[in-house]
């Protein structure tokens, strides 16, 4: 008996596995996918911090002044992009994103801490990302903790010779959910977006609803408008809930137009309507167009930028993002909802959102016109 049903389960177990691996495109699944994210999450999900652009306003000009920047330039981790002569040459390096951090030391910086006094050394930070800016200040405290003993030591003294005094700009306390809030207007409006516009021909095709579709006075441009315009407006719909969570539960302040985030969700929600159309039109059933999406999504939030900076992945993962509409939909929502930036700012973000629904949707047409199932 317990035999018999050992042989019975073989059999069974055999026949699913057969069922999975005879097909290629199934054996390519079960590898390829686990293989791309597993690098993806080594490269691109990372907290560690690599490479901290800064900029200085080293008003001091003095050889102390200069021993604790070299600290910094020499560990490694920070990068001088620049050295300002003014407050306000600081602010646009931060405000264009050309650096993570400002450093502005005072005038007689050398001379308080010969005089045993505590030197401040301002730090600004740019909070849009308070995660990667909370540990750049950590950086900083540790190498400012370093030169403070290194100058103790060789000067004597008992009291701290630096004092670090930081701010973050655009988010004051760091607060996670001020830099995450706005981004996930676009990303989970992607999720819902891409989904459904994936299984609307699928759903059609299995039901063997699609050629009935195809003969109706409707012409192939006038399906694929009704079939993007509800992921659209459902895709909105949603951004709209997760903005007044952020706006009234959690209390995030809006400093820019609403306008101008309505504008570019919506010409993100297009590019993802004609990822999700291709998705749709090469897919034989649902499930085939609900293995395709899920598989899709993870990449594209990994390379998003959501909650790693696109700064710290590897040039060529940079390269890809370049074709991800997630990350320029979150920079545009982050940069206007926390800074207050008009269109002259972020109309970079939205060219690409453009081309990418110009791409996208042409292709999606043509491959309905072909039926590659």
């Amino acid at each position: 008996m317990f035999t018999a049903l050992l042989r019975r389960l073989a059999a069974l177990c055999r026949k699913e596995f057969l069922a999975v691996l005879k097909d290629p495109a199934s054996r390519a699944i079960l590898i390829a996918p686990a293989l791309v994210q597993s690098l993806l999450f080594g490269y691109a999900a990372t907290y560690d911090l690599s490479h901290v652009p800064y900029v200085v306003l080293d008003a001091s000009r003095s050889a102390a002044s200069s021993e604790l920047l070299a600290k910094l330039d020499g560990g490694g981790i920070f990068q001088r992009v620049a050295s300002v002569e003014t407050p306000q040459q600081m602010r646009q390096a931060i405000d264009t994103q050309q650096a993570l951090l400002a450093i502005q030391l005072p005038p007689d910086f050398e001379r308080r801490l010969y005089a045993g006094d505590a030197a401040p050394l301002q730090l600004i930070l740019d909070g849009r990302n308070s995660n990667t800016a909370g540990s750049a200040a950590a950086y900083v405290s540790a190498v400012a903790a370093s030169f403070s003993q290194q100058w103790r030591t060789a000067h004597g003294g008992s009291a701290p010779p630096l004092q670090v005094e930081a701010r973050a700009w655009y988010n004051p306390n760091l607060e996670t959910r001020w830099n995450l809030m706005p981004g996930l207007m676009a990303a989970l409006s992607m999720l819902q977006t891409l989904l459904l516009t994936a299984l609307s021909v699928a759903r059609e095709r299995e039901q063997g609803t699609f050629d009935q579709l195809l003969v109706t006075p409707l012409t192939p441009a006038e399906i694929m408008v009704g079939k993007a315009l509800p992921p659209m407006l459902i895709g909105l719909t949603q951004s709209s809930l997760i903005l007044s969570v952020a706006l009234f539960w959690f209390q995030v302040p809006l400093a820019g137009s609403l306008l101008l985030i309505y504008a570019g969700l919506a010409l993100f929600t297009l590019a993802c309507v004609g990822i999700g159309l291709s998705i749709s039109a090469v897919s034989a059933n649902m499930q085939q167009a609900m293995l395709y999406t899920f598989v899709l999504i993870m990449p594209l939030m990994l390379l998003s930028g959501l909650t790693t900076p696109v700064r710290n992945m590897p040039p060529a993962l940079q390269m890809a993002t370049m074709a991800n509409p997630l990350r320029f939909a979150i920079d545009l929502v982050q940069r206007v909802y926390l800074e207050g930036v008009g269109l002259s700012v972020v109309w970079p973000d939205l060219l690409p959102m453009v081309a990418l629904a110009a791409v996208t949707l042409p292709l999606a047409a043509w491959l309905f016109r072909h039926r590659l199932v």
